[in-house]
């Protein structure tokens, strides 16, 4: 069936159908941008609220890990019904909910004065991510006109990008207020110093949280002035309401071809029944979903995810400052944007296939340099865990790296910063203490700087380490399937330090040669898997399986991203940065292989062809 062409429209027609297409694209870019914020937002906020928070609320590094994937996994609860809800209430409604969902986080957010609100607002920016993920790209795809549905997909994916940039930049503006605050406080006494700095800091992630309400408001009411999708509606059985909704954004003649599309397709098909009782454990199957389901793991075992959200920290931790280490991040969310628009145009023109390994084996490169680089500066710690060990008092222990306890820690007084504000002019390098502690089954990392100007104390005991147990704790264990400690384990159990390391911090040069490792990483992200990756899943999944299969495979998605979020902190708190690095360089070569080896180019290729290329035909 041919469809009339856009030049048989009248110019008023084109005019009015151009507009609403604009708005159109506003509103769905829009989304991108709200989940690229959901993404990227944490990364400059995480370290002024472990500043701020872990000393308020007594937060654990468990519990700032779980702040930060608590955007994955609201992703994870949302892909699972996401798919059914945009087909209940229409995917305006299901859009409209997203975004509602996103503004009502941020006051919970910005307004939370302990652990669990906080958690339930990034748990609610997680759902509504999840949820703009799969509803926008889908209204996008069932209202754009076949030529111009690429473009919809690449703005989307543009916009996401764009909605990372914004987030590095809100929290470099932050950064560079906190820094002002922190050159002021320096005439300042010792406790006045403190309290100064902890109420910047405090300002700064709520701040940077409340920036974000005015995207999440034009979101969500822009949502409510679009059309519903017409195929939604077709499938309805509201035909005259689809037919408004194409004339929108199509010419009269257009409109009405589209809509004998639509209706045809609604048809029964009878031409895909030879395979209906074809097993589903058969080759033409289960090879292409085991595919898909290891190309997105891999995806995430890079730890793409992880390492945005925790860039600054990774940064500051390499020897960048902290607005050197927020100027950084926002060149990478702009070269991650950047680099995008190279992938969307290539995409076509080289192939699928040769992205991913082309991305892949720069992500092992950018890695293995990281690793590197971080195990040569965590190679200069110093073991003073007998040492504070001997320091426990009645199982608690405080901590402030001042001269005298530097000194008993075998360091330069001029280290510390109390020490050199008091005039010694010994010219040290600042000292990180790293602190891996436990109550029986339950253990915490914390870690403080002498060169941090509010000279904090770090404090261990067993009610901030112990956490109070849940109706859901008491529920498995009498099942006998609960993984998480009983408190009633860490309630006697004495104060044991499991690891502590006194290191130096590394030099600024260090930092920027780090920062060039992630600028590799993220580039070469974003040209393979970054577009790639979803291009593929969508691809290889056969028709008869491909809503279940992809429902099946972005969880699994997300379930390793979420994972490795979960357990960045602690991980690097024990073993080091370097031992992520190379743990997700070695993920990553695994991906090279299987792009190399086991996918098959899709490029130029009908779905029936790459279906009967896993059925050996």
């Amino acid at each position: 069936m041919h469809v009339t062409e856009p030049s048989a429209a009248t110019p008023t027609e084109l005019k009015s159908t151009a507009r609403a297409m604009r708005y159109l694209l506003f509103i769905a870019g829009m989304g991108g941008l709200l989940y690229g914020i959901d993404v990227g937002i944490i990364a400059g906020a995480l370290p002024y609220l472990e500043a701020t928070a872990s000393v308020a609320w007594h937060l654990s590094a468990q519990q700032l890990s779980f702040i930060v994937a608590a955007v994955l996994l609201g992703s994870v609860l949302s892909s699972l019904f996401a798919g059914a809800l945009a087909d209940l209430i229409g995917r305006r409604w299901a859009m409209v909910l997203a975004g509602a969902l996103f503004t009502l986080s941020i006051p919970l957010i910005a307004l939370a004065d302990g652990y669990l609100p906080l958690l339930l607002g990034r748990l609610l920016q997680g759902i509504s991510g999840g949820l703009i993920g799969v509803v926008v790209p889908l209204y996008l795809a069932e209202c754009l006109h076949a030529r111009q549905r690429g473009r919809g997909a690449a703005l989307f994916q543009l916009l996401l990008t764009i909605g990372l940039v914004a987030a590095a930049l809100i929290g470099l503006y932050q950064a560079q207020s906190v820094e002002a605050v922190s050159t002021a406080a320096q005439a300042l006494a010792p406790e006045a110093r403190a309290d100064a700095l902890f109420a910047a800091r405090d300002h700064a992630w709520r701040s940077i949280f409340w920036v974000c309400l005015t995207p999440g408001l034009i979101f969500t009411v822009g949502s409510l002035l679009l059309a519903e999708s017409p195929r939604w509606l077709a499938r309805r059985g509201q035909l005259a309401q689809a037919h408004q909704a194409l004339l929108r954004t199509r010419p009269a003649a257009e409109a009405q071809a589209e809509l004998r599309e639509i209706e045809h397709a609604l048809a029964p098909e009878t031409a895909d029944s030879r395979h209906a009782s074809e097993p589903l454990l058969s080759r033409r199957y289960v090879l292409p979903f085991l595919l898909a389901c290891l190309v997105l793991a891999l995806t995430q075992a890079t730890g793409i995810n992880s390492i945005l959200a925790y860039v600054v920290t990774i940064l500051n931790q390499a020897g960048l400052p902290g607005a050197s280490a927020n100027m950084a991040d926002v060149g990478l969310k702009v070269l991650n944007a950047v680099m995008t628009v190279v992938a969307v145009a290539l995409v076509d023109r080289k192939g699928r296939k040769f992205l991913l390994m082309l991305g892949t084996g720069g992500i092992v490169l950018a890695l293995l340099s990281a690793g590197l680089l971080f195990r040569s500066a965590e190679s200069h710690q110093r073991d003073v865990a007998s040492v504070l060990q001997a320091r426990v008092q009645g199982d608690s222990l405080s901590i402030q790296l001042d001269s005298a306890t530097l000194q008993a820690l075998g360091a330069s007084a001029g280290s510390s910063n109390a020490a050199t504000a008091a005039g010694s002019t010994t010219a040290a390098p600042a000292l990180q203490l790293t602190l891996a502690y436990s109550y029986g089954p339950f253990t915490n990392v914390q870690s403080l700087r002498s060169d941090d100007p509010a000279l904090p104390v770090l404090r261990l005991n067993r009610a901030d380490t112990v956490q109070p147990d849940s109706v859901i704790g008491v529920f498995f264990r009498r099942l006998h399937l609960n993984p998480f400690a009983d408190p009633a384990d860490g309630a006697s159990a004495p104060l044991r330090i499991e690891q502590a390391h006194l290191s130096p911090l590394p030099s600024t040069s260090h930092g920027w040669q780090v920062a060039l490792a992630m600028c590799l990483f993220v580039a070469s992200f974003a040209v393979g898997p970054g577009v790639c990756v979803w291009l593929a899943l969508s691809e290889l999944m056969p028709n008869r399986i491909r809503s279940n299969g992809m429902s099946i495979a972005l969880l699994i998605n997300q379930f390793v991203s979420t994972s490795i979020a979960a357990v960045f902190l602690p991980t690097v708190g024990q073993y080091g940065y370097a031992t992520l690095f190379f743990y997700g360089a070695g993920c990553s070569l695994l991906y090279f292989l299987t792009a190399a080896l086991l996918l098959p180019e899709t490029r130029g290729k009908t779905l029936e062809e790459i279906e009967a290329h896993f059925a050996g035909k």
